[in-house]
């Protein structure tokens, strides 16, 4: 059973289907929801890192107008702890107890009428503290380690014996800094209760998670509790999980029988919803005098809370980016007195490699060879942890196609030797890779008898376009105009999803959506088999194409008859079915499961009095499989490159060293890229669609992010001759 249109590697770049939407501002956004009667909630954060509560003071705030609770751990009730998920442990219950983890902590939350009158009170609300000293370096040898925290270490060969027996060595430290997410949309949440069913319209990039965990927290099946999520306002990460607020206010909700509606504010954001941990990392590498690799050795430390998990393994990336006989990768976390980091656009792969594609640079300067060459030499079409070959890798065509049209041939290879007037201008490349992840996922697929069809899923859609592809690979799947096609997400009700995060829900979901076209399909020619009046009597579901909106038979398309004909004779207004997806298995495929892959090519242009740095250009050719829309990946993989720029050249949550508090908690202070900052920016794909999925589709949502760091740096060491080896690069850097 198949349909017959032509499955070409780029998908048509149609407009988003909810654009109009978005620009006409009709698109309702977690903070655009309102029901009669809500109160509105503000948190009350601590202003100590590290101790315990002695006392609170809510006596101003309990008197203060339209105020109608203030819950702190006295008062709060006893809630249960929500569960572990494929990200880890759950993050801390809110209100449990005294103990201060972290400046910024949840300590009260005031319910009022309005809420101006919320956070009026909010401020009235006082903490007597028995303060400790709070651990705030990453370093700090008196910081708990957690060794190996997600079983990721890697070991093969004898680095440590190879490193000595090489004819090349370098070895070099890395650091990069603590990241904000800073999603345009500020997170909020508006929790209703009707008895003990809840309903809830949460910043989420997983409705199906909310649900779960909601459910356990407030002991209640997850059949009563409802997520509702159409449109997100951005996560980048920092929505994955479900964080204390949004806990307080449902419990609030359900204390005064009113709904409870709480919009974080930007100084709160920076430590209620995580942040990209910051790390240190060590990296030695061995290589012949021509180039070959023969020892990696890459060890990590990266920053955690006092409790919770973050899945950071900054140095697992190494062990299967290039042919290298002897590899060890080591990853650390330290417990600090910080908030909870959370996975960040391109977590772990973005730090690790801006540690591995620098370290190479610096090693084709050693050699004397150009940093393509180096990687050429190193390049490897099977997983070398298990010599099973990848189920999709272009990376070769990647490097191909990014070095003809950046022009890097043109590259004078001495640093510091190319110039216009005052600006020194540099080149600089890296290789970008972002692993496979996928979790189960369902799908449901129905057509009408007007010949429309509804796909529904609990997805969301960050700005991915998840609306608009689903619909497309529907509308290819059942042979139908795109205008006859629907997706809906966002609604926990529907049929369960995974997170849209890690690069995973285009493949999952989109197989499911697969399935569930396919297996309705099937249906539509089991009606037809035992019909005596279709066209179709007596033919196997395996026999039958979709063309047009009609099904027919293979090479055949005039022995057919649309779907709304065969609902008709049946006297149904419509036919459903359900689709899943699971993750594969690599040894059952006989092929390692291949994630998305990129070659970044970046110009950038140095003062050469002031430092300041301008990136010029950059090209980005990326290995994603089918791309179901040009227009839609485009745009990922640009935004992955400003979030590239941005953690480059300017992101640092800035915490004072003393207090834990963070010092540039505001949009004024923490500095992002901004239009001015970006040039024209230059995207290819290439390759062919993956051999591991039904759509061979993979993710392309952090790959474009993940390469630019190395690049950029690399580029400021071919322009000034200065090799920076920690994250932000800024101008006093290079004076």
């Amino acid at each position: 059973m198949s349909t017959v249109e032509s499955r070409p590697l780029v998908g048509a770049g149609i407009n988003r289907v909810d654009g109009p939407r978005k620009v006409t501002g009709t698109a309702p956004y977690p903070m655009d929801f309102s029901v009669p009667g809500q109160a509105y909630g503000a948190v009350v954060q601590s202003t100590v890192a590290a101790g315990r509560i002695v006392r609170m003071h809510t006596g101003a705030a309990e008197q203060s107008p339209g105020v109608l609770s203030v819950l702190t751990h006295e008062n709060a009730p006893e809630v249960a702890t929500g569960p572990a998920t494929v990200l880890g442990e759950p993050t801390p219950s809110p209100l449990r107890n005294d103990r201060i983890l972290h400046h910024g902590q949840h300590i009260a939350f005031v319910v009022a009428e309005t809420p101006e009158q919320a956070a009026a009170a909010a401020r009235l609300v006082r903490a007597d503290y028995e303060a400790s000293e709070p651990l705030l370096d990453l370093q700090d040898p008196r910081a708990e380690q957690l060794a190996d925290p997600w079983g990721t270490d890697h070991s093969r060969g004898d680095a440590a014996a190879a490193l000595r027996r090489a004819e090349v060595t370098l070895r070099a430290t890395y650091t990069t800094a603590d990241n904000t997410h800073n999603p345009l949309g500020l997170f909020a949440t508006l929790a209703v209760w009707e008895g003990d069913t809840l309903t809830v319209h949460d910043t989420s990039q997983w409705p199906s998670g909310v649900r779960t965990t909601l459910a356990t927290v407030f002991g209640i099946p997850e059949s009563s509790v409802r997520v509702l999520v159409p449109y997100v306002g951005g996560g980048f990460g920092a929505a994955l999980r479900v964080w204390p607020h949004v806990i307080l206010t449902a419990m609030a909700a359900r204390m005064l029988n009113r709904p409870v509606k709480l919009v974080l504010t930007r100084p709160q954001m920076f430590t209620s919803v995580g942040h990209r941990p910051s790390g240190v990392q060590w990296l030695a590498v061995g290589a012949t005098r021509d180039g070959e690799l023969v020892a990696l050795d890459h060890r990590s430390l990266s920053s955690l809370s006092m409790e919770g998990s973050d899945y950071e393994p900054f140095a697992s990336g190494t062990a299967f980016a290039y042919q290298c006989p002897h590899v060890t990768t080591r990853d650390r976390q330290a417990r600090l007195n910080i908030a909870l980091p959370t996975s960040m656009r391109a977590p772990a792969a973005a730090q690790g490699n801006f540690a591995l594609e620098s370290a190479l640079d610096e090693l084709a300067c050693t050699l004397r060879m150009d940093p393509l060459e180096l990687r050429l030499r190193n390049h490897t079409d099977v997983d070398p942890r298990n010599g099973l070959p990848w189920s999709g890798k272009a990376l070769l065509e990647c490097y191909e196609a990014g070095a003809r049209r950046f022009g890097w041939s043109d590259r004078d290879p001495e640093p510091c030797s190319m110039r216009e007037e005052n600006w020194l201008i540099g080149y600089g490349m890296a290789s970008a890779l972002f692993p496979y992840f996928a979790q189960p996922c369902t799908a449901q697929a129905t057509i009408h008898s007007d010949g429309s069809v509804l796909v529904r899923s609990a997805a969301t859609d960050i700005g991915t376009g998840t609306y608009t592809v689903m619909a497309q690979l529907a509308a290819e799947e059942l042979g139908l105009p795109l205008n006859l096609v629907r997706f809906d997400l966002g609604d926990s009700d529907m049929p369960h999803s995974m997170m849209a995060g890690g690069s995973g829900l285009t493949g999952a979901l989109g197989n499911a959506v697969h399935n569930a076209c396919r297996q309705l399909m099937r249906s539509f020619a089991g009606l037809a088999h035992g019909d005596a009046d279709s066209p179709l009597r007596g033919a196997s579901p395996d026999d039958v194409e979709s063309t047009g909106g009609r099904l027919h038979l293979a090479g055949r398309p005039g022995r057919g008859e649309p779907y709304a004909d065969i609902l008709a004779r049946h006297g149904l207004s419509e036919l459903t079915a359900n689709g899943n997806s699971t993750p594969p298995s690599a040894a059952e495929l006989g092929m390692s499961l291949a994630g998305a892959y990129g070659a970044t090519f970046a110009e950038v242009r140095v003062d050469a009095d002031l430092g300041l740095i301008r990136v010029t250009r950059v090209v980005s050719a990326i290995d994603g499989g089918r791309i179901l829309n040009a227009k839609t990946a485009r745009s990922q993989i640009i935004g992955g490159i400003v979030g590239g720029i941005g953690m480059t050249l300017y992101e640092d949550t800035a915490t004072d060293p003393r207090t834990g508090r963070v010092t540039n908690a505001t949009l004024a202070d923490y500095l992002v890229a901004v239009n001015a900052d970006i040039p024209e920016l230059d995207v290819v794909f290439v390759g062919e669609p993956d051999h591991a999925s039904p759509t061979g589709t993979k993710g392309v949502g952090e790959v474009g992010l993940v390469g630019i760091a190395p690049a950029l740096a690399n580029a400021v060491h071919h322009a000034t001759g200065k090799r920076l080896r920690e994250l932000p690069i800024t101008p006093d850097n290079l004076l």
